[in-house]
């Protein structure tokens, strides 16, 4: 592995594991929008890609159906939902030794920046950060390409092969590849190892101390499929 400078943190099921507070949201949208979905594990698939999307996809709303159901899911989210949530296990260490190493630290997340803050700030966690990106409220900057682009033209005096992206989702190495960045995809959020594998990342880890000793120790961990 590379000695990477530039460490880019994709926020749910990367940092924090969101699954109460995301599924509720969404159960509450979706029962203002008139469907009953009792089963929060049925709505996992939500953690991670733009609502924008998962709405689309999942349930087939034409644009003003989503742009009503991302406001029935705000409306409970920003009361309730961005708190109904936990950090991994050893994440703030991780994230003091990379600031003790001199890494810059920035989250990419498709989440509204304005959240991803307060949710930092709910942790205690956000002075470790350089840098926060997310989507706009208004709808734009929702992919994850256009996030990590954003980051990348931040810091646009930096080598491309210093940045590397961390996630558990497709959406995030799809981001990565699209922006010619390496990443890593972690197993323990919510993407499958099928998916991430399928993504093609630089490298897969299980667990987070298995994320230290790649970008820290500059371990190479062999993808399996």
């Amino acid at each position: 592995m590379k000695n990477y400078e530039y460490i880019l943190f994709d926020l749910d099921g990367t940092l924090s594991d969101p699954k109460e507070g995301i599924t509720k949201s969404v159960q509450f949208a979706l029962r203002r929008m008139g469907i009953a979905e009792e089963n929060l594990d049925h709505l996992e698939s939500f953690i991670g890609p733009p609502l924008q999307q998962s709405f689309q996809e999942f349930y087939s709303f034409n644009e003003t159906q989503i742009r009503t159901a991302i406001t029935y899911y705000r409306e409970r989210f920003k009361d309730r939902g961005m708190y109904e949530n936990t950090l991994y296990e050893h994440i703030p260490s991780l994230l003091q030794e990379l600031k003790d190493n001199g890494h810059t630290v920035a989250v990419a997340t498709s989440k509204p920046t304005v959240f991803a803050e307060e949710i930092l700030k709910y942790f205690n966690i956000c002075h470790y950060f350089d840098l926060i990106v997310g989507s706009n409220l208004d709808g734009t900057r929702t992919s994850k390409t256009e996030i990590i682009q954003h980051i990348l033209h931040h810091y646009s005096d930096q080598p491309k092969e210093t940045f590397i992206m961390i996630g558990d989702r497709k959406h995030d190495i799809i981001g990565a590849h699209n922006t010619g960045i390496d990443s890593i995809g972690v197993t323990y959020g919510y993407g499958s190892m099928e998916e991430l594998t399928n993504a093609k990342p630089t490298s897969i880890v299980k667990t987070v101390s298995e994320l230290r000793e790649v970008i820290l120790k500059n371990t190479t961990i062999q993808i399996q499929s």
